[in-house]
């Protein structure tokens, strides 16, 4: 597994703010963004620089000075124009590479934390939140330096580039701008952020709109079933309602945006060129006729990018909010430590549990009390008992998902918390309710992290589990692949092949959480089998409702508000006329 514990990465969110963060992400890459700015700064400058050069041309044909100057003025307009292009390549190559090299990075990193975060904190974390994070997350900060580079730095370099030309050429053209600018920026601003909450509105009703189309698709049937189309179709026709009222105001909205901001900036440019004729022609100002077209052009420019740079808001914005989202993943202390822990060369199976409690986080009351247990090795011990009695937390602890609030466990008289988890998940299979499989082939699902694993080696698996004859039966066998969470498979064949992974590792302990629960008779009869092979000479601890299923195990031990009530085989049990035989009756009656 990859350790970030020394990357410049994780070691910078620590609660600062994650505008520090953000530089401290991109200081490995100063190089590369250090280049992309020189070539950014060439490849943008015939868009301050043609202004400049437009004027020298007008005054050359006002002034009638030399005509070779003329030209001059001409190719360096072309060389400029076609110097944009591999400047531009190499400004998107510099900083693509920076900012790639961090989305990779981030990525790589944040992965890497998954996998080391306790399984209690993954408990309590949506999957789709963590999701989020991995991919929606970093996509927000790649973009917001992707923006900030192209758009803000663009804009950044026609406002100072304007003005520094300006202050050189006509310097007493610039309080115009400094009063002008700055009005007409601010009124465009003021009615684009009026437009972003109409545009804020109009998505939330379309949210609306789109939960509710979703719930009456949902609840078709039952709407048929009970003859309630006509009410269906009002509530969804008020959502429809107000979606088109919030639309047609913000059609509205955006037609007087669109209209009276090009009025004003218009008017601002008008009055700009208008003002700029008089002080050439009345000689209050030192301008020529160049300069005129020249800072007219510069006015726009620089109203432009002020604008350019206040829509970036929006975007620094979510992406600052993403590199916060982050540090809460990359920051946090929940993290299953196994370094400089006893590496686990060999097992022999013993689980014995020493006056354990464990306690869920925010919960008062112990999902797991007082518990002692021995299980010797190759000892087959089933648990049962009502839903929230503690049979899945006792598994989590034997796996060291979660640890003892108080207590401990011991494997081989080794504690837990000595040994390097990792090592001894390794002599550990587990066959869960919902059977895992991945996007890929038989063979690749069932040797999932051995990679030197033989075909005979499958082919015994395959056997043990009563898989070979269904998997003989496919058109390309071992290679078939069984689409995305085995959709292919039925629910017996996806657990008989779960159960062939568990027996292709050869575990010292097997761990079955409700197994058969979801299957049907002939699939239960098969799995059976199939699990009684498999827990031959190996410490197995069974999960399991369905009673008639553990009959044979060497233990039974019933579990009542996290403690065991009764231990013992099926037959003792049943003549202490005790919790297990409530049980045993009850699904008697049931079935």
């Amino acid at each position: 597994m990859p350790q970030i514990a020394n990357d410049p990465l994780e070691r910078k969110y620590r609660g600062e703010s994650p505008i520090r963060t953000l530089f401290a992400l991109f200081a490995p890459e100063k190089r590369n963004i250090g280049i992309s700015s020189i070539f950014y700064i060439m490849k943008q400058s015939p868009a301050w620089l043609f202004p400049l050069v437009t004027a020298n041309m007008i005054d050359i044909v006002v002034y009638k000075k030399p005509l070779w100057q003329l030209f001059a003025n001409a190719i360096f307009i072309g060389f400029l124009t076609f110097q944009n292009w591999p400047n531009h390549v190499l400004f998107v190559k510099y900083l693509s590479r920076a900012n790639r090299t961090i989305e990779i990075k981030l990525r790589s990193a944040l992965a890497a934390r998954l996998q080391q975060l306790s399984i209690s904190y993954h408990l309590r974390t949506s999957a789709g939140m963590l999701q989020t994070k991995v991919l929606r997350d970093v996509e927000n900060i790649q973009q917001m330096i992707a923006n900030l580079g192209e758009s803000g730095w663009g804009a950044i370099n026609m406002l100072v580039m304007s003005i520094v030309i300006t202050s050189f050429r006509a310097p007493q053209f610039l309080p115009f701008f400094f009063i002008v600018i700055p009005l007409v920026s601010i009124l465009i601003i003021r009615m684009r952020n009026t437009l972003n909450v109409k545009n804020r509105e109009f998505r939330e009703e379309i949210e609306v709109m789109s939960s509710r189309v979703n719930e009456m698709t949902t609840l078709l049937p039952i709407t048929r079933a009970h003859g309630l189309e006509d009410d269906a179709l009002r509530r969804v026709g008020e959502t429809f309602s107000k979606v088109r009222f919030a639309g047609t105001r913000l059609d509205l909205v955006n037609a007087n945006f669109g209209s009276l901001s090009w009025v004003i900036f218009q008017m601002a440019n008008f009055s700009c060129l208008t003002f700029a004729c008089w002080a050439s022609y009345t000689g209050r100002l030192s301008i020529t006729p160049g300069d005129v077209v020249m800072l007219s052009a510069y006015f726009t420019s620089i109203v432009n990018a002020i604008i350019a740079l206040t829509s970036l808001g929006a975007i620094i914005s979510k992406g600052l909010q993403s590199v916060r989202s982050l540090g809460e993943i990359l920051e946090s202390p929940d993290v299953e430590t196994n370094e400089g822990k006893t590496f686990v060369s060999k097992v022999t199976g013993e689980i014995v549990f020493h006056n354990v409690s464990y306690k869920y986080l925010g919960s008062e009351k112990h999902a797991v009390s007082n518990l002692d247990l021995t299980v010797p090795p190759g000892e087959t011990i089933a648990l049962v008992g009502s839903s929230g009695s503690g049979k899945s937390t006792l598994i989590n602890l034997v796996i060291g998902f979660v640890r003892p609030t108080s207590g401990y466990i011991t494997c081989d008289n080794h504690r837990l918390e000595s040994l390097d988890m990792r090592t001894l998940r390794k002599f550990i299979s587990v066959v869960p309710q919902e059977t895992v499989l991945f996007n890929a082939s038989i063979r690749e699902n069932i040797s999932y992290g051995l990679p030197d694993v033989t075909d005979a080696e499958i082919a015994n698996a395959l056997s043990m589990a009563n898989a070979q004859e269904f998997i003989d039966q496919m058109p390309e066998g071992l290679d078939t692949e069984i689409g995305e969470r085995g959709a292919s498979l039925s629910g017996g064949q996806r657990q008989r092949l779960a159960i062939a992974r568990a027996i292709i590792r050869d575990p010292k302990i097997l761990i079955l959480d409700e197994a058969t629960s979801a299957l049907d008779t002939e699939s239960e009869l098969l799995i059976q089998d199939a699990i009684s092979k498999l827990r031959k000479d190996r410490t197995t601890f069974i999960v399991a409702h369905r009673l008639s299923t553990v009959r044979d195990a060497d233990r039974i031990a019933v579990m009542e508000n996290g403690r065991i009530v009764e231990i013992g085989t099926h037959n003792q049990l049943i003549e202490q006329s005790g919790r297990y035989k409530e049980l045993v009756n009850t699904q008697n009656v049931l079935s």
